[in-house]
């Protein structure tokens, strides 16, 4: 309602005057109070109020199209404005515009100002003419539709470069900082024979090594974006896990396993990375019980792999469910360590999850648990 004239839609107006042989054609849409002319021809007129509209009558037929020889002897229009004045409409013939799911929007309509009656040829042209109108006008919500979820994707995709960037550089320095202070250590404790020692500070400089990948992957990622589709590798589900549990604290009382083992996929390595490492963070840090579980299951479809990562916490409260994955929302709730979320982790797992082409949601139950589930779609090297 209320956009341009458009050429297309007066070129059809048009043809339906001059086939049904009328000096006023219309293309008419109606909302709740008025009918407003798309395209007008033989008439300046711009709208009317829905109550005088004949096209108001032809929608609800049930063969959607309407023909009245001479309006003036039907009971329904006699006594309509349009008719005993100005502009003294007589004959109307109308076949609605329909859409996809069946949902009359309007008419292509035809009018006259004396008796009249269309014959098989035009009442059929009529017809075709105004499923034409209705591809045009479908085919121009697609359109907008599609400018939207490109507009979306952009949002997105800005997003999460500049996401990737900004903590990639944050976090780069301090961790070679940590890289070269724990090798220092490390040398320390190689002359003293402390082989305990020695054996923690390898396991603090394996994942900060492992980190330090990971941002590196980051910071190629938000320098070219096309790499995370681009850059696929073979994962094992197994290794992949095993080194993100050396990046982040595993309390003892939390156990991850994973089921099957041994399975492989081809993905984007980076991208899933940060998948597992915010789920399987966000699981650990919102644990209340005394022994916890988090469970990670793979299975396949015929065109996507499919994650359900589950664990047995404090859980989601089911008005929740649905905003958890939106930038900058949490859940006013404190974690294991008396830390708030800032609201980024889910949003970019979605974000991530979109990109690989598949899809997340969440089940929970509070004070049962939590399952995240998650689908990408298959890809071959």
């Amino acid at each position: 309602m209320d956009t341009p004239v458009e050429q297309v839609f007066d070129e059809l107006t048009r043809l339906a005057s001059q086939i049904c042989e009328t000096p006023v054609a219309l293309i008419t849409l109606l909302d709740e109070d008025r009918q407003w002319f798309k395209s007008t021809i033989g008439t300046e007129v711009k709208q009317t109020i829905k109550e005088i509209a004949f096209c108001a009558h032809t929608i609800v037929e049930p063969k959607q199209k309407m023909m009245v020889k001479d309006l003036r002897m039907d009971n329904r229009f006699s006594a309509n404005p349009l008719v005993t004045g100005d502009p003294n409409v007589v004959f109307y013939a109308g076949v609605s515009l329909v859409t996809e799911d069946g949902y009359p929007l309007g008419t292509l309509c035809v009018l006259d100002m004396e008796p009249k009656e269309l014959n098989e040829m035009q009442l059929f042209a009529l017809e075709v003419l105004a499923k034409q109108v209705m591809t045009q006008l479908e085919m121009r919500k697609k359109i907008a539709d599609q400018q939207k979820a490109n507009e979306s994707l952009l949002e997105a995709h800005t997003f999460i470069q500049k996401f990737a960037s900004t903590v990639a550089h944050d976090l780069k320095n301090p961790l070679s900082s940590l890289r070269l202070s724990s090798q220092l250590l490390e040398k320390h404790l190689e002359a003293r024979g402390d082989q305990k020692a020695l054996k923690m500070i390898g396991m603090n400089i394996s994942a900060t090594e492992n980190m330090i990948s990971i941002v590196e992957e980051m910071l190629e990622y938000s320098r070219d974006p096309a790499k995370l589709l681009s850059n696929l590798q073979v994962i094992a589900t197994d290794e992949l896990l095993d080194k993100i549990q050396s990046m982040i604290t595993v309390p003892d009382n939390v156990n991850i396993e994973i089921i099957p083992k041994g399975h492989t996929l081809v993905s984007s390595k980076v991208a899933l990375e940060q998948i597992f490492l915010n789920l399987l963070t966000n699981a650990i840090r919102y644990s209340d019980k005394g022994k916890s579980l988090i469970r990670i299951t793979v299975k396949e479809t015929v065109s996507h792999y499919m994650f359900l990562v589950k664990d047995n916490g404090i859980g989601i409260p089911e008005h929740r469910l649905d905003d958890i994955f939106q930038k900058n929302i949490t859940l006013d709730v404190t974690d294991r360590f008396n830390q708030k979320g800032s609201g980024l982790g889910l949003s970019t797992v979605k974000l991530l999850v979109e990109k690989l082409q598949g899809n997340i949601k969440v089940e929970s139950e509070p004070g049962v648990g939590s399952c995240f589930i998650f689908t990408i779609k298959k890809v071959e090297i």
